[in-house]
């Protein structure tokens, strides 16, 4: 009898997105659940426009590429962090 577990690992849904000074509330939260293969290529491919973004607007002058590309990097990095927790389990 085959004992392994072939079960994905999963987000836990515990990350939240918050962006903005003084904010108490999440914007934005990861749901459980989600195996931790889609965070992370939605991730990747997010980082991706990072970088395209952020390249044009500071070679550009436009800051509100930049801008853009913080807040992405910013629900990247909560995508990331909750796979990482699912990963742990």
């Amino acid at each position: 009898m085959d004992t392994s577990d072939t079960t994905p690992n999963t987000t836990v849904g515990k990350t939240r997105f918050y962006q903005g000074k003084g904010l108490t509330q999440p914007l934005f939260c990861i749901e459980p659940g989600i195996p931790c293969e889609r965070p992370r290529e939605q991730a990747s491919e997010l980082m991706g426009y990072v970088r395209d973004m952020t390249l044009s607007g500071v070679m550009d002058e436009n800051p509100q590429l930049v801008w853009a590309s913080y807040y992405l990097s910013a629900l990247a990095k909560a995508l990331m962090d909750d796979a990482e927790l699912g990963m742990r389990r």
